[in-house]
């Protein structure tokens, strides 16, 4: 079985010292546990609901702090890109490129963000079978760049609500390419009343472990020391100090499949 690898950090970058804590917080958890730790925290938010919703501190200081914190602890990064004139920015400033799930086929995207050479984690939409993802990993390995990873973060179910199949990771992983599990998003309830999304982040432990017992090859988990007063995904995030247990918890499951 390959080495877990973690995606953790914040949703956003929303100041300078929150997403150093948090690194500096997951960092030597993972090295004691034996996973990879890849720090994430997006540049900017473009896929808001609400016109007033906060969307980042600006691009280039953004990204020059996640740039920092990569060369700070020695981890590699990822942010989400929405553009295809993202990619170039972006790939200045990071090691892997993440597309929404919003934009999974998007082909412009795909086909820029596989020019950049970068690892590129393409997120299922929510309206994605596991097996028609066939095609968005197609587009970015048409570029000739082999270094694609694809995300699962639930299913669609009427207008607020997303239901995570445990068979996804096993049916994902028939493309060859690592998968990822969002276990953030899959607990997401989209689309409320109010135009900021509320979740269920209780239940990012048992979608950890599920991913963990059907062969994910990562996990994808936001983290935050004050969620609730966080500038973006308030409802979705982790708990800092709750993720060195669950994490734990991942490495005996996957050590129990191995024995």
């Amino acid at each position: 079985m390959n080495k877990l690898f973690l995606i953790s950090g914040p949703c956003i970058v929303e100041n300078e010292s929150t997403p150093y804590l948090i690194a500096k917080t997951i960092k030597p958890i993972c090295d004691a546990l034996g996973i990879e730790y890849i720090f994430k925290a997006s540049f900017r938010k473009a896929n808001r609901t609400r016109v007033d919703s906060f969307t980042g501190i600006g691009d280039e200081n953004a990204l020059q702090i996640i740039k920092g914190i990569g060369e700070a602890f020695g981890v590699r990064t990822l942010t989400d890109i929405h553009e295809s004139q993202d990619v170039a920015l972006a790939a200045a400033y990071v090691d892997v490129l993440q597309i929404p799930a919003f934009l999974c086929r998007q082909t412009s995207l795909l086909l820029a963000a596989g020019e950049s050479g970068k690892v590129v984690n393409i997120k299922k939409g929510q309206f994605v079978s596991p097996e028609a993802m066939k095609y968005p990993i197609e587009k970015v390995q048409s570029t000739g760049n082999k270094n694609v990873w694809v995300c699962e973060r639930g299913f669609s179910f009427g207008y607020e609500d997303l239901i995570v199949d445990a068979t996804v990771i096993p049916r994902l992983k028939k493309h060859g390419v690592p998968v990822v599990m969002d276990c953030t998003h899959s607990t997401q309830v989209p689309n409320q009343m109010t135009g900021v999304s509320g979740g269920n982040p209780e239940y990012i432990e048992t979608i950890a472990l599920v991913a963990a017992a059907t062969g994910a090859d990562g996990l994808f988990i936001e983290a935050h020391p004050d969620p609730a007063n966080a500038l973006s995904d308030a409802s979705t995030m982790l708990q800092l100090d709750l993720l060195q247990g669950i994490l734990e918890k991942v490495v005996k499951v996957r050590k129990a499949l191995q024995s």
